[in-house]
């Protein structure tokens, strides 16, 4: 390996990380392999490739990235499902591949509606097996009408959730044992389509109107600027050769950016949520 292309070496326990330039993948077909279900590839009128996942009373259907990462930037563009799309949940979200006891996931979930009705973008984390830190935000714009970015930025000190760029979650890494966080299990992307309208819709009270089905919605555009495996060590690579997502920290705007969704657009928090937490809330709370 080129000396002048290795910016970063570090270990963590026996993880080591080496940050340098990896080209960028070209088609979503590059990074992303099909699991099940009606998973298509189309292409655009440029010839870019969109792949859709599409559900219907029969059948679900998902993709996922072909490699595991340790720590990255993750972008994607979604557009979801349009109209009447109660009951139906779309995903990204990324999961370990080790014990279920024991994984790490960061979901987002975008709950459908009525037509007319705001879609909620529910997250959650996981580390060491344990969740339950859920986040709901109103979205504030029509999220079927067109393309929207979505991204994930996981690095040793944060995770970070943004929506076209703007920051609406983070979780810090508190480095406490009392308060685990996602480190040393490696990741993949995954998205899915799939039904739950016991609860997705209005707490389950609007079920799922098959009259309307397929539901379909659509990606293009993801991208991976992450640590992938190399031997023994984890290779960490952007196309632009900008590696600044590793130690990326919300600065002042950010910050700002972060509170102005907070205030105007998350509608749960189960950091407040003092009927689920009668004796006292995580420990995690108020340092987020």
């Amino acid at each position: 390996m080129e000396q002048t292309r290795v910016h970063f070496l570090v270990s963590i326990g026996v993880l080591s990380l080496i940050l340098t330039t990896s080209p960028a993948a070209s088609d979503m077909t590059d990074s992303i392999e099909k699991l099940w279900g009606n998973t298509q590839v189309l292409y655009d009128s440029s010839g870019h490739q969109i792949m859709s996942l599409t559900l219907d009373r029969w059948t679900t259907s998902a993709f996922r990235s072909k490699s595991q990462y340790q720590f990255g930037r993750f972008d994607i563009d979604i557009k979801l499902v349009p109209k009447d799309s109660a009951g139906t949940v779309t995903t990204i979200y990324m999961l370990t591949e080790g014990q279920w006891q024991t994984h790490d996931e960061i979901d987002l979930e975008f709950l459908g509606n009525t037509t007319g009705e705001p879609y909620t973008l529910h997250t959650n984390i996981y580390a060491r097996g344990k969740g339950g830190r859920e986040k709901q935000y109103r979205l504030w714009f029509d999220p079927t009408e067109d393309f929207n970015t979505y991204s994930i930025i996981w690095n040793p000190q944060m995770i970070l959730i943004l929506v076209n760029g703007i920051p609406i979650r983070q979780m810090k890494n508190q480095k406490r044992n009392d308060i685990p966080f996602p480190l040393y299990q490696p990741m993949r992307l995954y998205s899915s389509i799939w039904n739950a309208d016991d609860w997705a819709t209005q707490g389950g009270r609007i079920k799922t109107d098959w009259s309307q089905a397929p539901f379909t919605a659509y990606f293009r555009n993801f991208s991976a600027n992450a640590c992938v495996p190399y031997k023994r060590a984890w290779i960490c690579g952007q196309s632009s050769g900008d590696s600044s997502w590793f130690n990326q920290e919300l600065d002042e705007e950010g910050k700002q950016k972060l509170k102005h969704v907070s205030d105007q657009y998350k509608i749960y928090d189960y950091c407040t949520d003092s009927r689920r937490f009668p004796n006292g809330y995580p420990p995690e709370c108020g340092s987020e």
